[in-house]
């Protein structure tokens, strides 16, 4: 009889164990999010313009009224002499209902129509933007939800750096973004400040396999200076040189951009 008891309470103790160290992965590690990047290209200032007060006074409020958070408004640097003018919205969204429901639910929504009238209603003579391209990405399992920079500098002089890269196949893609996860390369950037934004495997966009991510500095050279020490770093060194992780990247592109005054990251 006794033999049996204590058979029994290890099998609940087993139980409970395995209940709560269950429970407590499901609180650390909440689902990744999908994330759409828009890029919005203006040929002049006017467009400009137009676009930067439908997002301030009419997109992101309506946003905010439907739970969504943490979403950054981001100017190319240069943008004053670029041919193309460039802004960039980054939108987190808990799972692909919401995004296939937030076109439905803006049209609903009559203080974002009255607030984005400009916009909504420009005329084929004076368009509000010469087209915008839509980026859908979802969350590495490092890091599953956007986050916002923990940067004291001020905000104008913040520079914050999209970094784009394309894989050869889809099984060498898969590569690179084990690199990041497995290998350790999100570790690195976290241990070293980079202060990232975001890191995404790119599921429909132009450029395929890709992914992408966002890191952010208080400013250019404290943006050197965190690349400089990256590239010294004796764990950076020993994970690039596995031979595993050789030629994984078929183009890279970088693109340097600076947070609007109403942006929330």
């Amino acid at each position: 009889m006794f033999p049996q008891m204590n058979k029994t309470v290890f099998l609940r103790f087993v139980f409970l164990t395995c209940f709560f160290s269950l429970a407590t992965f499901a609180i650390a590690a909440p689902p990744r999010q999908y994330i759409e990047l828009r890029v919005y290209h203006a040929t002049d200032s006017v467009q400009l313009r137009t676009i930067n007060d439908f997002l301030r006074s009419a997109f992101l409020p309506a946003l905010h009224r439907l739970g969504i958070k943490k979403i950054g408004v981001f100017t190319a640097i240069g943008n004053d002499t670029a041919v193309d003018k460039r802004v960039y919205v980054l939108i987190p969204y808990p799972s692909l209902k919401e995004l296939e429901a937030l076109p439905a639910r803006l049209d609903k929504d009559q203080q974002f129509q009255k607030e984005g009238s400009v916009y909504l209603n420009a005329v084929y003579t004076q368009p509000a933007y010469k087209r915008y391209e839509s980026i859908l990405l979802k969350a590495f399992e490092l890091m599953p939800e956007v986050a916002a920079p923990q940067l004291s500098g001020s905000k104008s002089e913040r520079v914050y750096e999209l970094r784009s890269y394309e894989g050869y196949t889809e099984k060498i893609f898969k590569n690179k973004v084990q690199m990041f996860n497995a290998g350790g390369e999100i570790d690195i950037f976290k241990r070293l400040g980079f202060n990232a934004i975001f890191y995404g495997e790119v599921l429909y966009g132009s450029r395929m396999p890709n992914l992408m991510y966002i890191t952010s500095f208080d400013n250019k050279a404290s943006r050197d200076e965190h690349w400089k020490a990256f590239s010294s770093d004796s764990a950076w060194k020993k994970l690039s040189s596995l031979p595993e992780y050789q030629h994984n990247v078929s183009k890279s592109e970088i693109s340097f951009l600076t947070p609007t005054d109403f942006s929330d990251l």
